[in-house]
């Protein structure tokens, strides 16, 4: 089981859900408050044309990013799918969290959707390039390790060395298996959207690996994810692959 804890506009709220989540199930959704739009109408309207230019684009190499519209009604949009997804469920992933994110995002002209295997980003204000500070969440699990000091030290040290990896990696991804002790493995994953730059990139991972301590300290697993970066560390195997 693991509880989760999102910040936004100082706002704090406390869910429980369970560590198994499919491509269905949304980890989590931010809708922005800058302006509705009209069912149909042309930023809607680019909104489609959007989300179909990122479903052609996301599956070679699991990201994409595109702009429609002019003026107000313009829509800028990525796609990003977890580095080691195929591609054929990354796609299936960025399709229904584009549906998923209209649904609940209705008529509102910017929004962010979470699943475990991809995530898709949409506002009418250009977003490229700015590490996304605002649209941020922690997950952890409600079981506590038996030294958390090392524990957390271990962890901490994971985790930084995956930042450095992946920042200076093409796919802004990195994924790693450690041994911990003498029957236990420590798995972790980070990941930044690939309109950062490479310092952006390490910036945002090492200041989201800064908050471990506040979001899941001496927790068997937890993750801190946001609108540009992630990580997550486990007890037990989540990814496909290490890289």
């Amino acid at each position: 089981m693991y509880f989760f804890r999102f910040t936004f506009l100082h706002l704090i709220s406390f869910i429980s859900l369970l560590h198994i989540v499919t491509c269905a199930d949304p980890l989590f959704h931010f809708c922005s408050n800058k302006g509705n739009y009209k069912n149909n109408g042309p930023f809607d309207n680019n909104y489609k044309i959007l989300v179909s230019s990122l479903f052609s684009q996301v599956p070679p190499t699991g990201f994409a990013l595109d702009s429609t519209g002019q003026g107000e009604e313009v829509v800028n949009g990525l796609a990003l799918c977890r580095g080691d997804i195929p591609s054929n469920d990354c796609k299936s992933c960025v399709i229904e969290a584009s549906d998923e994110v209209r649904k609940r995002c209705e008529y509102n002209k910017g929004g962010v959707i979470w699943y475990d295997s991809c995530m898709l980003k949409y506002s009418n204000e250009k977003f490229f390039g700015t590490i996304d500070y605002g649209n941020r969440f922690y997950m952890w699990n409600l079981n506590n390790v038996s030294d958390a000091e090392s524990f957390n030290m271990k962890t901490k040290e994971l985790l930084s060395k995956l930042s450095a990896k992946a920042s200076s990696s093409s796919k802004f991804y990195a994924a790693q298996v450690e041994e911990i002790g003498e029957a236990e493995k420590l798995f972790g994953l980070v990941q930044c959207t690939r309109d950062l730059t490479k310092e952006k990139c390490k910036k945002c991972l090492d200041d989201a690996i800064g908050e471990l301590n506040t979001c899941c300290d001496g927790r068997r697993g937890g993750r801190v994810v946001g609108g540009s970066c992630n990580f997550r560390y486990e007890l037990y195997p989540f990814f496909y692959s290490a890289n």
